[in-house]
């Protein structure tokens, strides 16, 4: 594409500024000679502004027809002193020029520049509003076939023009939404699903605090309560991951969870409701006993785990001439599993929690729900995990258990996975055990299989580094601390990262893998409903 076939309606004259006097590998110097231009803005409605930064033009160069935007602006200072009104020589000295794309011979869009380079003397020219048009059409590396998206935002440098991007773009190489409270994180998460379930793509949302619970209509997306409609089989849950939801504080804690377990496993298989009694009883005849525990006896009654794990406070005694082993009660134990058994018996107060995880057959079985989802096309499913309590454990045993048993089935319908403050199921408060293991999971291996994260958090340092490491697109709100936004530096310039801190409400920097430049938005406020307001003093 030549300069003239760039400003076609126009005379490309009428737009030139100047020429390239300095090169550098990250921009380059022009001078003004068109000081008529840098007068009249008459042509340029508020898009051009000479006295000031932030516009773009365009650079006519034999390698191609660079994009490039204006990020200084320097003048004479005497002249500025006198306070004269009327434009001398040197009253516009120099604008410095940062290239962000480049259009090739032969080529109708825009791209990355790669290592093509400005040189001396190549032509400036004041960009048109077609050029910019343009220059959004060629912001997205997805494939051209796909429909973009309705649009959900509108770009702050150009209110007029809507954002439309792809669900691929977005979403193909996971997202996160970045934010401090009150940011307009949760609005725009709502923004973006709005869009996706509007257009009948499959999401899969987990919600701990219930704001979007009326987001969607019966219609549109199926709901689960977990611990009110909603089940699941204790026997379904890991080890691992039952050590995550009561937070064992160290391996022997561990070990004793595990013990409980088996013990109230072999009660579940011979039939009794009750706990498994140990003091006083023949070590051999008790470990034989559980030996008879199977692989397919994972069922058993998780109300009577505290009162197991005070059981298990048990040791061997030392052989004596009768060669007469019994178990005797250990004081030690008793007080290293106490700290276990307060957190366990703290879970169960909530009522929902011993309803959560039980066989009832009048309601759904999670696992059952999540099978039959990711093989329906166009099916969402939401998932309100509010009725368990705020605790971080449940919430990041949760998480993993569906992130695990997701990743096991094959031949899914690709689906968002959206899950609102994943901070909340970062860490254990009592150890260094991280909840990220069946997220990490999908972050690596998903997209091959069509899972693609959506999360949103108010501290991506909560966020483990390795998860963090496969996000390829983040919506940034704004950020205070200088530690949040070391954390997302090295997705940003250095234009972007000092607006951070000055990010209003509901104005998001957008940058990703798939997109050729940043993108300052604004996103448009969802009419579905959300329970997100801030309540009045």
């Amino acid at each position: 594409m030549t300069i003239d076939e760039l400003f076609v309606g126009h005379n490309a004259q009428d737009f030139y500024i100047g020429q390239v006097t300095q090169v550098y590998r990250g921009c380059c110097i022009a001078h003004i000679d068109n000081l008529e231009l840098m007068s009249d803005r008459s042509k340029f409605s508020g898009s051009f502004l000479p006295n000031t930064i932030n516009y773009f033009v365009i650079v006519d160069s034999t390698e191609g027809l660079f994009l490039g935007e204006v990020f200084e602006n320097k003048a004479n200072r005497k002249n500025l002193i006198d306070g004269t009104s009327k434009f001398s020589p040197s009253d516009y000295q120099e604008i410095s020029i940062d290239t962000i794309a480049i259009i090739l011979p032969g080529s109708k869009k825009f791209e990355l520049c790669g290592f093509k380079t400005l040189g001396i003397t190549d032509r400036v020219y004041i960009a048109t509003e077609e050029v910019y048009t343009l220059f959004l059409q060629s912001l997205e590396f997805t494939p051209e076939v796909e429909e973009p998206l309705p649009p959900f935002a509108t770009y702050l440098n150009k209110s007029q023009a809507d954002v439309c991007l792809k669900a691929s773009t977005l979403f193909n190489r996971h997202l996160m939404c970045i934010g401090a409270t009150n940011s307009g994180k949760s609005t725009t998460a709502l923004a973006i699903l709005d869009k996706a379930i509007t257009t009948k793509k499959k999401a899969l949302i987990i919600d701990p605090t219930g704001e979007y619970r009326n987001a969607f209509t019966d219609d549109e997306i199926t709901k689960l309560t977990l611990g009110v409609d909603t089940t699941i089989s204790p026997g379904k849950i890991s080890m691992e991951q039952w050590e995550k939801l009561f937070e064992t504080e160290n391996s022997s804690q561990g070990a004793v969870l595990a013990e409980a377990i088996t013990s109230l496993r072999y009660m579940k298989k011979m039939g009794k409701r009750t706990s498994f009694p140990k003091v006083g009883e023949s070590i051999d005849e008790i470990q034989e006993m559980l030996s008879t525990v199977s692989n397919g006896d994972t069922d058993f009654n998780i109300a009577l785990l505290p009162e197991q794990i005070q059981l298990e406070s048990v040791c061997e005694p030392e052989r004596d001439n009768n060669y007469n082993f019994k178990y005797r009660y250990d004081s030690l134990k008793a007080n290293s599993n106490a700290s276990l058994i307060q957190k366990i018996q703290y879970q169960m107060t909530n009522t929902s929690f011993l309803s959560f995880f039980s066989n009832d057959p009048d309601m759904y079985n999670l696992l059952e729900v999540i099978d039959e989802f990711v093989h329906l096309p166009e099916a969402s499913l939401y998932i309100d995990t509010s009725s368990l309590g705020a605790s971080e454990g449940i919430g990041g045993m949760v998480v993993d258990l569906v992130s695990t048993f997701i990743m096991d089935q094959d031949e899914l319908c690709p689906f968002v996975f959206f899950i609102d403050e994943v901070h909340r199921y970062a860490k254990s408060r009592y150890s260094d055990k991280e909840f990220h293991g069946g997220l990490t999971l999908i972050a690596r291996e998903g997209r091959k299989k069509g899972i693609f994260l959506y999360l949103t958090t108010q501290n991506p340092k909560d966020v483990s580094p390795v998860l963090f490491g496969q996000i390829g697109t983040l919506l940034i709100h704004r950020l205070m601390l200088n530690d949040e936004i070391q954390a997302v530096e090295s997705h940003l310039d250095d234009y972007a990262l000092k607006h951070v801190r000055k990010l209003h409400q509901g104005e998001v920097i957008l940058t990703s893998v798939n997109l050729l430049h940043n993108m300052f938005i604004h996103v448009n406020k969802s009419k579905r409903t959300q329970y997100n307001d801030t309540p009045l003093l």
